[in-house]
Order: C-alpha cells, then structure tokens, then sequence
C-alpha cells in the first residue's frame, strides 16, 4: 500500500474515532461574561460537554439536564471549605442552571439523590486580570 493511502487511511480512521467518541468542547462565556458548562446527568455519572480541566476562578453556569429518566439531584459545594453553593432537583428531562462562584479553592459537584461519586475541580487557575 502506498505512504498517501495509508495516511488517508490513518486520517479517516482517526475522524471516525473522534466523532464515535466525542470530545469535550472549550467552555464559552455567555454575554454577561459568566463561563457556561453543559452537564447531562445519567444513572450515577455525569457527563461534560464542555471540558473542566484548567478552569480559572470566575462566574460560572452549570447547566444540568436530567437524562436518567428518573428523579435526580444536583449538588455543588467549594472544594475546600465544603460550603453550599446549590442543590436542587431534576424531573425527568428538566434542564436547571446553577450559577456559582468559583474560587481558587475548586468546587466539587454530585447527585446527591441518585448517588454518584464527587467529581472534584480542585486545580483551579487564578482569575485572568483585565
């Protein structure tokens, strides 16, 4: 086989892939400058549309969707001080956005109703200076 039929080969093959596995967005800020990460919420996980690692402190919207066919929960705390920043429930199918302050401590996010492990943000970039 030639070297230009094996890299398009290669080339084909590896876009096959990325599109069979997917992959995770940079998060965008919305008009009002608040970052915005889409969750879906599956029977006990969670998945990104948007990729979580190297966030900087800043305003932030998770928008959380119920995909469990079933009642579930979503629940955000600061990951150092483990303090409060939301918790509510989801119908089957419901989108709800939870607007947060992240601070250079992390957050950390659950189910605290259909029990999913914590998925800790705890390596957090300092705010970018205007």
């Amino acid at each position: 086989m030639s070297i230009r039929k094996t890299l398009a080969l290669f080339i084909l093959a590896t876009g096959l892939l990325m599109a069979a596995v997917g992959f995770a967005g940079t998060p965008q800020k919305n008009s009002d400058g608040v970052t915005v990460i889409h969750l879906d919420e599956y029977n006990g996980y969670f998945e990104a549309k948007e990729t979580v690692a190297g966030l900087k402190a800043g305003e932030y919207e998770f928008v959380v969707t119920n995909k469990a066919n079933k009642l579930v929960g979503f629940q955000i705390q600061n990951y150092k001080t483990r303090a409060r920043l939301d918790m509510f429930s989801l119908e089957p199918g419901e989108t709800r956005t939870s607007r947060v302050t992240v601070t250079e401590d992390g957050v950390r996010f659950r189910c605290p109703i259909n029990p999913t492990p914590w998925y800790d943000l705890d390596v957090i970039s300092p705010a970018e200076s205007s």
